[in-house]
């Protein structure tokens, strides 16, 4: 039997936002180390403007029009920061609390599943730059 392994993939909620309440979405999200990714632009995707129009239509399609509104939203992914894994382990019922309080507070701007998906692995950039000091470094006088 040939070795079948699955592609590196992390849990991600798909969620369509509002664009004119997307960046205090995102800040707030940040806040508890949840990572906003616009499908549009996530460096995971070849195509993203076409991947977020498939996703944000076949959300629209599966709600028969409950969801029209929505037409013209931004689907994100959102994920988990470093700060809610603990190695392998699954994802713990807080992060997906924190995630659910969250999007339930813009409930008039945000539609989701209570559900999680998954995505091939998003992760922040790396800073190229070393951060900056904050004091003056040590001279030879001293």
């Amino acid at each position: 039997m040939p070795d079948v392994r699955r592609v590196p993939h992390e849990n991600v909620a798909t969620v369509l936002v509002h664009p004119a309440v997307l960046p205090d979405v995102e800040l707030e999200l940040m806040a508890l180390d949840l990572l906003v990714w616009p499908v549009r632009t996530a460096p995971i995707c070849a195509d993203g403007p076409r991947l977020a129009f498939q996703i944000r239509h076949r959300l629209l399609m599966k709600h028969r029009g409950e969801w029209d509104l929505a037409a013209d939203w931004t689907p994100v992914w959102i994920g988990f920061g470093d700060s809610w894994r603990d190695g392998d382990e699954p994802l713990p019922w807080a992060a997906h609390a924190a995630l659910w309080r969250v999007l339930d507070s813009y409930a008039e701007h945000v539609r989701f599943h209570r559900r999680l998906g998954g995505a091939r692995r998003l992760r922040p950039p790396v800073d190229v730059h070393p951060p900056r000091r904050t004091t003056a470094a040590p001279t030879d006088d001293e």
